[in-house]
């Protein structure tokens, strides 16, 4: 089957009512290579574009993000400093400031975790706010093609954007903590900063409405313990509004990734703009139930919807087949099924293929 083609068909309501599966796998693959473990037969010595066509189903093809470059100003300098052999240093210096990043390396994963974050206080933030009206982005054409080559028939072409305002502060510049208490101590460096982030965005949009991807996903990571309606509402609401105005002035198909719990958001979804929501992970997992996402969304489009523990051992393959026919029942055609958000290293591949072949059925039918 030619996956791409199916994508681009589900999306634009051309696909006769069909659906499309597509899992994401990365755990799955990436930390048991972290731990230096093989893969199970016969998966080991695979690529992951050749996993997907073993399993007989899509990807969402992330790894096109590649295509957009971030250019700082050419008078910012960036180092890395070893303090120790698991710690190092960030030193970002501008000719407004400098900021200062501390990260640890773990033997659990491959990612380092912050020990100091790049923003703590309100002159680091006016130098990320400097570094981010001074960001420019670019298009890489050889990166597109190699990498439409490598997912040929698997999917279509898919980026996100970087995560917007609150978001932002929370993950990427002070964590959740100092991100909350900036917004109460600071309101307005922390307004100036959306604004020079927001207008950032707005540079990479030029780029992304100019090329062929067609397919653009907020990264957000939206989790409502630690976004609340009223932040919601003041600062990342807008911004999607704005976005989504943007980008479907290009005709391109937006949705955002909520993947923590996210019951008091759902029903401000129809105002964000959005052509559908990704990962939002429905009970025994998450904080919603199917019915109540669907209620909230209507004809918005669900993107993934079944709960990442419903692969592993702990629940039967049946109660998992169960889960993709109610999502199929209620938000098809409306609807790129998934798990909410990925298949963990402790899961059990095989059952990719049986919500697969359930798929398979259900389109057959049609």
């Amino acid at each position: 089957m030619d996956f791409t083609k199916l994508h681009r068909d589900v999306i634009r309501g051309e696909a006769g009512g069909k659906v499309i599966w597509q899992p994401r796998i990365g755990c799955w693959v990436t930390d048991r290579r972290f731990r230096g473990e093989p893969l199970p037969d016969p998966y080991e010595g695979m690529s992951l574009p050749d996993i997907y066509r073993h399993l007989g189903c899509s990807n969402r093809i992330y790894d096109f993000n590649a295509c957009y470059r971030g250019h700082e100003d050419e008078r910012v300098e960036i180092r890395r400093e070893d303090i120790s052999d698991t710690d190092f240093r960030i030193v970002i210096d501008t000719p407004v400031g400098s900021q200062v990043a501390i990260y640890r390396h773990s033997p659990n994963n491959p990612w380092a975790r912050p020990i100091k974050w790049p923003v703590s206080g309100p002159d680091e933030m006016k130098v990320a706010l400097w570094r981010e009206e001074h960001r420019t982005w670019s298009w890489d054409q050889v990166t597109y093609e190699k990498l439409c080559a490598d997912w040929e028939g698997l999917g279509a072409p898919t980026a996100f954007l970087p995560r917007v305002t609150v978001q932002k502060l929370y993950l990427d510049e002070m964590g959740v903590e100092g991100g909350v208490m900036a917004l109460y101590d600071y309101p307005d460096v922390c307004k100036a900063y959306f604004e020079a982030l927001n207008a950032c965005h707005e540079r990479l949009i030029e780029v992304v409405n100019a090329s062929p991807i067609e397919i653009i996903n907020f990264g957000d990571n939206i989790h409502s313990g630690t976004l609340s309606v009223p932040f919601f509402k003041e600062y990342v609401l807008p911004a999607y509004q704005r976005r989504c105005e943007l980008l479907h002035a290009a005709g391109k198909f937006v949705h955002s990734h909520w993947d923590g719990d996210c019951r008091p958001l759902l029903p401000y979804a129809k105002e964000t703009g959005l052509d559908g929501i990704e990962a939002i992970t429905p009970q025994p997992q998450g904080d919603v139930t199917l019915e109540e996402t669907k209620e909230a969304l209507g004809d918005m489009f669900l993107i993934d919807g079944i709960p990442a523990i419903y692969f592993d051992e702990t629940y039967s393959p049946e109660v998992m087949l169960e889960c993709a026919r109610r999502c199929i029942d209620l938000f098809a055609p409306n609807l790129i099924l998934g798990i909410s958000d990925e298949i963990s290293s402790t899961g059990d591949i095989e059952r990719i293929r049986m919500v697969g072949e359930l798929v398979d059925e259900y389109n057959a039918s049609l």
